[in-house]
């Protein structure tokens, strides 16, 4: 009768070097497939984002560009999916050139039609509001200093120059690294960087 002796030590320092090789060589692939998922991901939420901009702004051209005027302002407005944004102007109530082009969402007024006139500069809180509200189930926004104290944010809202920008948060990347996309109220254009 033959015993059955199990593995011997060679064989299984043999199999755990066999396992660790593969292990080095898998690494590399799974880290790219993640990178290009990262990517993936910035690239459809600034898809989504340029989608509802320009669905806003259709909804403004349909309803034949509703404007407040009152008391020698101007608000460009839309009621877009039950909500009011406030759109870019092109002038002032009072003829004066803002340098923008109409129709274009740079600030969230809620559920209330607005009076007064168009901002003509974007802010952190429009950003903010305008990720929150323009895209259908956001992934969650927050400030540069809210998005470093809560790991749950997944895209921080910042500005850059006149534009808004939305950079990918929750990687190991410094956030001068990581991807984002930057949305121009003055034109209506969402740009993307990947790094």
């Amino acid at each position: 009768m033959k015993r059955n002796a199990g593995f011997s030590l060679v064989e299984l320092v043999i199999v755990i070097v066999v396992l660790g090789l593969l292990a080095v060589a898998a690494l590399p692939r799974f880290l790219d497939v993640t990178d290009k998922a990262k990517e993936a991901s910035v690239e459809g939420v600034a898809g989504g984002f340029a989608t509802a901009v320009l669905s806003a702004r259709a909804q403004w051209e349909a309803e034949q560009r509703p404007r407040a005027v009152s008391d020698n302002k101007n608000s460009n407005f839309v009621d877009y999916d039950g909500s009011y944004f406030q759109l870019t102007s092109s002038e002032l109530g009072n003829g004066t050139d803002t340098g923008l082009r109409d129709g274009y969402p740079i600030a969230f007024a809620d559920d209330t039609e607005p009076t007064g006139t168009s901002p003509t500069a974007l802010t952190v809180g429009a950003c903010t509001d305008l990720f929150e509200n323009l895209l259908q189930n956001p992934p969650t926004v927050g400030t540069e200093a809210e998005a470093d104290a809560d790991s749950s944010i997944k895209y921080s809202a910042q500005l850059s120059g006149d534009n808004c920008r939305y950079t990918q948060r929750g990687s190991s990347q410094s956030a001068s690294a990581a991807h984002y996309f930057e949305y121009d109220a003055s034109k209506g254009s969402v740009q993307v960087t990947l790094n």
